[in-house]
């Protein structure tokens, strides 16, 4: 359940330029995220750390994905890390153009996973 609630709020950060083009009430979804994104790098830790704390529990890929999303989020802090940090910053920036995608897939899939 933690790891479909971390994927819905990773997809509305990601999504928050998008949001607004969901019919009905995609002008609250858009001004919750833009909320959302003043804790961007917070969600993006919290994300890395509930996928690795579920790796076993859940889908493997479901958790993979969680991971990327964290990464995306959280690239602010993670590049200042002394060793990994600017490989991690150059990953980010090669998903960047896949961002919107990878927000539409992580909403599915954390609805998914809440459903289920």
């Amino acid at each position: 359940m933690i790891v479909g609630l971390m994927l819905i709020l990773g997809a509305l950060v990601l999504l928050a330029g998008s949001l607004y083009l969901i019919p009905a009430m995609g002008k609250y979804l858009e001004k919750l995220a833009k909320w959302l994104s003043s804790f961007q790098a917070l969600i993006g830790i919290i994300a890395i750390i509930v996928a690795a704390w579920k790796w076993d529990e859940e889908a493997v890929w479901v958790s993979l994905l969680l991971v990327v999303v964290g990464l995306i989020l959280a690239v602010s802090i993670l590049s200042l890390l002394p060793a990994v940090g600017k490989y991690i910053a150059k990953f980010v920036k090669a998903m960047g153009a896949l961002q919107t995608a990878i927000g539409v897939i992580a909403l599915i899939v954390g609805i998914w996973v809440l459903i289920d």
